[in-house]
């Protein structure tokens, strides 16, 4: 029923998108899951093209990327370094038969951009400098971790094509290089649309 709402442009309130995930999931979804607004809006602008392929670097529970899947055109990949949540991710994505999908257990320093044309990123690297709220206990903090990510990430970045679209949410532009425009924002200014220019 959610996803045929999404698919026909209709209202689904995050309490009510939420209710697919497990308690544990769930009470992580306010702080660390992007809601399904964002997420839309996000996903309408990455994706400009029917068959885009839009990555979201750290997918987390896969919100985003089930979202973007069930309102556009475009496919979806979500990397994620939690077996756990990668796991219930595409066990969502099977139950509700959406095909333009796809969850990859992995650290962000081991995939090529190469292999997408737009990308997605909501402030995954945070958890390793602000624990005040953890998704859970599997991953410990560590500062040097959000420079590596945020580093590798804004290397990978600099070398995809004129025209690259990104979305960030909650980052602190730290991983972005200067070869991207800010092209516009929403939600008081903590979603970003951005393109390559250079």
């Amino acid at each position: 029923m959610i996803f045929k709402q999404l698919r026909e442009n209709m209202d689904v309130k995050d309490a009510v998108f939420n209710e697919l995930y497990p308690p544990n999931i769930k009470a992580a979804a306010e702080r660390h899951w992007t809601p399904v607004t964002v997420a839309r809006m996000a996903a309408e602008y990455l994706v400009e093209e029917s068959g885009k392929k839009v990555l979201d670097i750290g997918a987390g529970a896969g919100k985003f990327c089930l979202v973007g899947a069930a309102s556009t055109k475009g496919f979806f990949y979500g990397v994620e370094q939690r077996a756990s949540l990668t796991k219930i991710s595409r066990k969502i994505a099977d139950r509700h038969n959406i095909t333009n999908v796809e969850f990859i257990n992995s650290n962000i320093n081991e995939i090529d951009f190469s292999d997408f044309e737009a990308f997605y990123f909501f402030n995954s690297f945070f958890e390793n400098i602000d624990t005040s709220n953890p998704i859970d206990d599997s991953i410990l903090p560590d500062k040097n971790l959000y420079d590596i990510y945020s580093g590798y990430v804004k290397e990978q970045l600099e070398t995809t094509p004129v025209g690259t679209r990104l979305v960030t949410y909650w980052s602190k532009w730290d991983e972005i290089p200067r070869s991207f425009d800010l092209v516009d924002s929403a939600c008081n200014g903590f979603l970003s649309f951005w393109k390559k220019i250079y």
